[in-house]
C-alpha cells in the first residue's frame, strides 16, 4: 500500500475513489432504496455510523484480533452495529425503518464496509481510520443522495415530498422502478466522465501552449 497523508486518507474517498461512482462498490443499496430523498438520506445515516463506528474500533483492537478469524470478527463487529443502526431508525425514524426494510440487515454484508476494514483499518492507526471511515461514507452519501434527488425529482415530481412542477407534470415512473436505479446511476457515471475527459483534455490544451 503506497503511502499517504491523513488529507488524501479523507479527501480520496469522496471523489478520487467514490465507492459508488467509481468503484462501484455498495451498489444493492444504491440501486434499491434511493428512489427518494429521505430514503437515500436514512440508508446513508445507517451506513455512515456502521462505517465509522466499526473502523474505530477495529483498529483500536486489531492486535488482538487473530488472523486466522479476523474476517469473522469484523463481520462480528459491523453486525452489532448494524444491528444499533435498525434498532434507532426503527424507534426514531419508523416510515423510513419500514421502507428500507431488508436493506439495513444487508449493510452487514455491504463490501464496502468489510473492504475498508480489511484495507486500511486493520493496519492503521484509529485517527486515520476514522478519516478514511468519514470520508468515504461521505462519498458514499453525496452518490446516494444524488441518485434519490434525482429519482424523485423526475419519477415523481417532488423534492423532499415538495412539488416542483404543476398539474400537468407526468411523472418518469421508471425512474422509481429497480431499472431507474441503473438509468440513473449510469447517466450520473457518464457525466462525472465526461466532465473529467473534458478536464484531462482542457489541462493538456494548457500544458501544450
Amino acid at each position: 500500500m503506497r503511502a499517504t497523508t491523513p488529507t488524501q486518507d479523507f479527501v480520496r474517498g469522496i471523489w478520487m475513489e467514490n465507492p459508488v461512482l467509481v468503484q462501484l462498490l455498495g451498489l444493492c443499496p444504491a440501486l434499491a432504496v434511493t428512489n427518494t430523498v429521505k430514503n437515500a438520506l436514512a440508508m446513508s445515516a445507517a451506513t455512515f455510523f456502521v462505517l465509522t463506528c466499526s473502523s474505530v474500533l477495529i483498529s483500536s483492537v486489531k492486535h488482538l484480533i487473530p488472523k486466522e478469524v479476523r474476517i469473522a470478527s469484523y463481520i462480528l463487529v459491523i453486525a452489532t452495529f448494524v444491528t444499533l443502526a435498525d434498532m434507532t431508525l426503527q424507534a426514531y425514524a419508523p416510515v423510513q425503518h419500514k421502507e428500507l426494510g431488508a436493506f439495513i440487515a444487508l449493510i452487514v454484508v455491504n463490501c464496502m464496509i468489510l473492504g475498508r476494514q480489511e484495507a486500511f483499518s486493520s493496519r492503521n492507526t484509529v485517527y486515520r481510520s476514522l478519516l478514511d471511515a468519514v470520508g468515504v461514507g461521505i462519498g458514499f452519501t453525496i452518490a446516494l443522495v444524488m441518485m434519490g434527488g434525482f429519482r424523485e425529482i423526475l419519477g415523481i415530481g417532488t423534492f423532499f415530498d415538495i412539488p416542483l412542477f404543476g398539474p400537468n407534470f407526468e411523472p418518469w415512473v421508471v425512474m422509481v422502478l429497480p431499472a431507474g436505479g441503473f438509468l440513473m446511476l449510469g447517466f450520473i457515471i457518464l457525466g462525472l466522465g465526461v466532465y473529467e475527459q473534458r478536464k484531462l483534455a482542457k489541462e493538456a490544451r494548457g500544458e501544450a501552449a
